[in-house]
C-alpha cells in the first residue's frame, strides 16, 4: 500500500491543455469617447428598425450582434413600447443611453438595410465611422400613393371574388377601398389619431359600399361591403404584437396589441353588417 501511495505521489502531473489562438486574442482596447461612439450606433440602429415595424426580439438581436461585432464586451438593450434604453460595458466602463421611438409606419426596407450593415459589421468589412455613414443613409422606401391605393382596391377585389360576388359587386369593391385608402392616407398625413382615421376609413368604405344595395346591377353588394374593409386589418402590427408576447416582450406586446385588436374587431364588426342586408 505504501509502495502504490508513493507511486501516485511521484507520478508527473498530467499536461496542461494548451489554449487555442482564437481565446489567446484580445478585444482592441475601446477608449470613453470610442465607446461613447459606438454606444450611439448601437442605439440609433435600434431606434431606426423599432420605429420602421420591427419585432423587439429582433431589435434586441441586431444590437448587441452590432456592439459586439465593434469591441464591445456586453450590450443590454431595454425595450418599451415607445422607448429604448441601452447600456454597454468596455473595459469595466458601464455607458447607459436612452431614446424615444416615434412610430413612422411599416417598412422592411429599413429593417433589411440596418439588418444587412449589421452583418457586415461582424465579417469586418465595416469599423464604427463606416457603420454610423451607412446608417445615416438609410432612408425609407415608400411607394407612391395612388399605386398603394389602387393596389388595396384589387386585393379588396379579389378577397370579394373569394367569397363568391359578381364582377360588378367586385368593382364596386375596388372603388371602394381605393377611395378609403386614399382618405386613410390623407388622415395619417395630417396626424390624425389612429382611431379617428380607422372610423372614419370604415364609414367611408361601407358607404360606397352600401350604393349597391338597391340597385339591380348588383347581385351581392354585401359581399363588396364585407371585403371593402379588409384594409383596416392590421396584419403586420398584431403578428408582431403577438410574436412579442410569445418570445418574452410580454410588456412590449401588451402595449403595441390593443389598438390592431381593436381595429381587427372594427373591421370585422363592418364585415358582419352584410348579415343584415341578406345574402
Amino acid at each position: 500500500m505504501l509502495i502504490f501511495e508513493q507511486a501516485l505521489s511521484e507520478r508527473p502531473p498530467a499536461p496542461r491543455a494548451k489554449k487555442s489562438p482564437a481565446s489567446e486574442l484580445k478585444k482592441p482596447f475601446i477608449s470613453e469617447p470610442e465607446q461613447r461612439g459606438i454606444t450611439r450606433l448601437c442605439i440609433q440602429a435600434a431606434q431606426l428598425i423599432m420605429q420602421h415595424g420591427a419585432e423587439s426580439a429582433l431589435v434586441d438581436s441586431i444590437t448587441e450582434r452590432l456592439g459586439l461585432a465593434l469591441g464591445l464586451d456586453s450590450v443590454d438593450l431595454g425595450i418599451t413600447a415607445n422607448s429604448l434604453a441601452l447600456t454597454t460595458v468596455s473595459n469595466d466602463h458601464c455607458i447607459t443611453t436612452i431614446r424615444r421611438v416615434v412610430d413612422k409606419g411599416i417598412n422592411m426596407h429599413v429593417v433589411t438595410e440596418v439588418q444587412r450593415i449589421m452583418l457586415r459589421v461582424e465579417k469586418g468589412d465595416l469599423d464604427a465611422h463606416q457603420t454610423r455613414e451607412l446608417l445615416q443613409a438609410v432612408k425609407p422606401l415608400r411607394y407612391p400613393k395612388w399605386q398603394v391605393s389602387i393596389m388595396v382596391g384589387l386585393s379588396c377585389a379579389c378577397f370579394a371574388y373569394f367569397m363568391g360576388a359578381d364582377l360588378a359587386s367586385c368593382a364596386l369593391t375596388s372603388v371602394a377601398s381605393c377611395v378609403a385608402m386614399s382618405v386613410r392616407q390623407f388622415l395619417a398625413q395630417h396626424h390624425f389619431n389612429p382611431l379617428v382615421n380607422f372610423a372614419i376609413t370604415a364609414f367611408v368604405a361601407t358607404s360606397i359600399a352600401c350604393l349597391g344595395v338597391n340597385s339591380p346591377l348588383f347581385q351581392k353588394p354585401e359581399l363588396a361591403m364585407a371585403a371593402s374593409v379588409l384594409l383596416l386589418i392590421p396584419g403586420f402590427p398584431l403578428i408582431n404584437g403577438l410574436s412579442d408576447m410569445v418570445k418574452g416582450h410580454v410588456n412590449t406586446g401588451l402595449a403595441a396589441g390593443p389598438l390592431p385588436c381593436f381595429s381587427s374587431c372594427r373591421a370585422a364588426s363592418a364585415s358582419c353588417s352584410r348579415s343584415f342586408f341578406g345574402g
